[in-house]
């Protein structure tokens, strides 16, 4: 096994509603309707045909360059194929590992599907998240220093009236999602940075999803930004096979397609008619209207996950010594749907009340407070106090009167907050934790699952079911609180 892991490592170098965030989305695939948009917005011309490729013959060992972000399990999901054979044919890759290293080539057996859709890649991925690559941009200057309408836009989110680009930068924050992304999206759909008045009724459905509970363009943006992150996480960790479109159509995506990519092709295709859709997926859609407000997306990338990424060694989110009950499996991070980021705990006594809770939720590493919100904060643990760089830890379902300040510092193991109901719905007080990693959730089960004082978290068959596993033993997260649900942190 060491001398696997070596050649692994010379490669690298040569080459729902249990816990729910307060969110304003319905990201449900009925209520559709004909959308406004022209076919090809602007008076652009016909778009350059998508490519195409043929079939492949079952087996077929195929060349592939690996992604940021890339997982065995993943690409064995987008092939078709198992992880078992994917090994067989680089066996310089340990069954263990985590993250492909970006840029390794590699051969994958692939096992044709029909339907598949165009391999034309429109984003990277380190330009959809809010991570490394969005340090320095200032959306909203950047909205306030056009000419569009989109600057005077007001609306009340998050507890406060917000305009233009605090709309964008609270919606990128609370999602982790590129403000630079959004604000393509926008523009691309509504003229919204160059247009002096709106081409759409900004008070209905701006963005063509037609939904009476996502009138108005900022809800209409809430449901965008959830609905990429379920096309994206959804791809990242190969639950999302097929792409079904709003007339019925279904789409496989193009199994060396990128999770960004897939992410757009999912959005726009539970709004967009077949025309419209191929025409925001090509070059001379989504991706001219980026390039020309931020300059080409493919010059100079760099990928934001690394090869054999691990997560630092973290305990359980309350007091040494102390037995809590497991409540959640794998659940959203954030909204609603992917990324099964999450997991809950509460303390025995609490469970399945809304009832003060004399023990605290606590710091699960070292860290500094990076941003705090309505009965949330963020643990961000490279120091550096911006979450969108290196390891962070999300908390929610704080008391708000017990969280502390941005920029104090905290040691493993030190109160963090009390769990409560509150920032969301909840059956009962509890805390709800999730990672990230330079902006990208990190799925809590998976390749790279949550380690807790060495308890591996699995997912279930539905989010909030799943398990923790440690020497042997295993336990199954449940609401009830029984025995079987308890876990007790490390003295």
């Amino acid at each position: 096994m060491l001398k696997r892991k070596s050649l692994f490592l010379l490669v690298i170098m040569l080459i729902i509603s249990a816990c729910l965030p307060q969110v304003e989305v319905h990201d449900s695939m009925e209520d559709f309707s004909s959308n406004p948009l022209p076919a090809t917005p602007g008076d652009q011309g016909l778009p350059t045909p998508l490519p195409t490729r043929e079939p492949y013959a079952p087996g077929t060992l195929v060349d592939y360059t690996a992604q940021t972000g890339d997982t065995l399990p993943a690409l064995a999901a987008h092939f078709n194929t198992t992880v078992r054979e994917i090994l067989e044919a680089n066996p310089f890759i340990p069954p263990d590992a985590t993250t492909m290293p970006p840029g390794m080539p590699m051969k994958i057996p692939i096992y044709y599907r029909p339907l598949w859709g165009s391999p034309f890649q429109i984003l990277p991925d380190s330009l959809f998240v809010n991570g490394p690559a969005q340090i320095g941009f200032d959306a909203i200057s950047f909205v306030n220093q056009q000419p569009g309408w989109f600057k005077d836009y007001s609306f009340y989110l998050g507890g406060r009236d917000r305009r233009g680009g605090e709309i964008i930068q609270y919606i990128a924050t609370e999602y982790s999602i590129s403000p630079r992304l959004l604000l393509a999206m926008i523009e691309y759909q509504t003229g919204a940075l160059t247009q002096p008045q709106a081409a759409v009724d900004i008070e209905l459905y701006p963005l063509g999803y037609m939904n009476q509970f996502s009138k108005g363009l900022a809800r209409q943006l809430l449901w965008a930004a959830n609905t990429l992150n379920n096309g994206y996480y959804g791809w990242r960790t190969g639950r999302l096979d097929t792409i079904r479109h709003k007339d019925g159509r279904l789409e496989n995506p193009d199994p060396w397609q990128n999770a960004a990519s897939v992410a757009l092709h999912y959005y726009y295709a539970q709004i967009l008619p077949q025309e419209a859709y191929e025409y925001a997926i090509s070059g001379e859609g989504l991706l001219r209207v980026y390039t020309d407000l931020f300059g080409d997306p493919w010059a100079g990338i760099e990928p934001h996950i690394p090869g054999s990424l691990l997560q630092p060694e973290m305990s359980f989110p309350f007091p040494a010594g102390k037995v809590w009950a497991f409540t959640g499996g794998p659940h959203t991070g954030w909204g609603e749907g992917e990324p099964l980021a999450a997991l809950d705990f509460a303390p025995p006594s609490v469970v399945g009340a809304c009832l003060p809770s004399e023990q605290p939720a606590v710091a699960v590493a070292d860290g500094v407070i990076a941003r705090r919100g309505d009965a949330l904060v963020v643990l961000d643990l490279d120091g550096d106090g911006d979450e969108r760089t290196g390891w962070t830890v999300f908390y929610l379902h704080l008391a708000n009167d017990s969280l502390p300040p941005v920029g104090k510092r905290l040691s493993k193991g030190e109160p963090i907050g009390l769990p409560s109901c509150e920032g969301g719905k909840a059956t009962g007080t509890h805390v709800h934790i999730a990672r990230k990693y330079n902006g990208e959730w990190i799925p809590a089960g998976g390749a790279l699952p949550f380690n807790l004082e060495g308890w591996i978290a699995a997912n279930g068959e539905q989010p909030y079911q799943g398990t923790l596993s440690r020497a042997g033993r295993t336990v199954r997260a449940c609401e009830c609180s029984d025995r079987s649900s308890q876990v007790q942190s490390q003295p």
